[in-house]
């Protein structure tokens, strides 16, 4: 299989290249795009033939779950099973932004997305290219980073066509990406915890969840 790349502005993507990766996506394929978390993998995740690919691409363990890409609350509150009062403090706070909230997921998520836990992790990216995609789909996206399973996220469009060449099938070349990925928070237990520290420090997400 080999990769394609468009190169495009990430911040006013051209509507012939949000098309073609959104029909890509629509027959069960594999785009890397720029995303304020670097390069991000996305794909459908309701074609279960999509999300194995994503699955072998990475080199990612079944048992973990693959986050999501939302618009806004209201898709989110489709895709989870119940949303508690810290979901929403942290989304009213941080997003558009990069942080993933990991939440129940609802029935309408296949349980291979959620690597067979029944969790979910949701985030609304602040990229226009992400946003266009879902505008153009109309669902959510699978979310997770261009990578190799292990090995650093993918900063750049180059970088991630010469990493994941022959397991992707487009690349979104946005130019570099910059920042430390998106930080991921858990807050399906009675006690939130901190799964990965990105662009948000621990401190400021303690600071909004402050007597929650």
């Amino acid at each position: 299989m080999a990769t394609d790349l468009i190169e495009i502005d990430a911040e006013q993507p051209s509507v012939e290249a949000i098309e073609r990766a959104a029909i890509a996506i629509r027959r069960g394929q594999i785009v890397a795009i720029p995303t304020d978390a670097l390069y991000t993998l996305v794909a459908d995740p309701f074609n279960l033939h999509a999300v194995g690919r994503v699955f072998a691409a990475k080199g990612r363990e079944s048992q973990r779950s693959l986050p999501l890409l939302v618009s806004d609350f209201f898709m989110a509150e489709e895709l989870a099973s119940e949303l508690p009062a810290r979901f929403y403090l942290l989304a009213r706070r941080f997003w558009p932004g990069p942080l993933s909230i990991i939440v129940p997921a609802s029935a309408r998520v296949p349980l291979k997305v959620t690597g067979n836990t029944g969790r979910l992790a949701l985030r609304q990216p602040r990229s226009p290219v992400a946003q266009a995609l879902i505008d153009w789909l109309g669902q959510p996206l699978i979310g997770t980073s261009a990578n190799v399973s292990g090995q650093p996220t993918c900063r750049s469009g180059i970088e991630a066509f010469a990493i994941l060449d022959g397991r992707i099938d487009l690349v979104l070349d946005g130019g570099s990406c910059i920042g430390a990925g998106a930080t991921t928070v858990d807050v399906t237990e009675p006690f939130w915890r901190i799964i990965r520290e990105g662009c948000i420090p621990e401190r400021e997400i303690a600071e909004c969840l402050h007597g929650v």
